[in-house]
């Protein structure tokens, strides 16, 4: 058993952290006892650990709640289906590329205001630059086509996982998945 201390302590966390976790609902202490202290378990530390793994990886805490709430229904599914904690996780990874393409954008800004005529970093990889890319290199609207049926074909799971790199919205990546899956003329 852990005192509210004791765990805090443990996860480099304030008391106060713990205090507001437990006032919203999102940790609650396994028991109290005399004089109202506070005693965590075994599970109420896995599950704060869960909590810190969500917080490092930017989610609100409304959306850690619904983490959680989600976590146990999720391991009845197969893989590779849609999930509600993969759901909550996605729109993250979308709202962090969002966020980077402001940032790049910001300081390519910067960068001209300064005077500065090339930025050290390698220019990410976007939907516009593969397509740029592929066009350069001589490929047509259909070879395009026949390239993502190809990887579809060959290997699904990277290429949703390329998609996703890209940048392209989920919704989208299973639109572009689903032409590329069907039989080609």
């Amino acid at each position: 058993m852990y005192t509210v201390g004791r765990l805090a302590r443990r996860f480099g966390l304030s008391r106060s952290t713990l205090l507001y976790y437990d006032k919203i609902g999102l940790l609650r202490p396994s028991s109290h006892t005399h004089g109202e202290y506070r005693h965590y378990s075994e599970g109420d530390a896995e599950r704060l650990q869960r909590i810190c793994m969500f917080r490092d990886a930017g989610l609100s805490l409304v959306d850690i709640a619904r983490a959680l709430d989600a976590e146990p229904a999720d391991r009845s599914h197969g893989p590779g289906e849609t999930t509600p904690l993969n759901a909550i996780l996605e729109e993250r990874l979308e709202e962090l590329h969002r966020e980077m393409m402001t940032l790049r954008n910001q300081r390519t800004i910067i960068a001209g205001l300064l005077g500065l005529d090339s930025l050290p970093e390698a220019t990410p990889i976007t939907r516009e630059l593969w397509t740029s890319l592929l066009s350069d290199a001589g490929f047509s609207e259909d070879d395009m086509r026949r390239w993502h049926a190809d990887f579809e074909r060959t290997a699904p799971e990277q290429h949703a996982r390329f998609l996703k790199v890209l940048g392209i919205p989920q919704s989208e990546i299973g639109l572009i998945r689903a032409w590329a899956a069907a039989p080609q003329r």
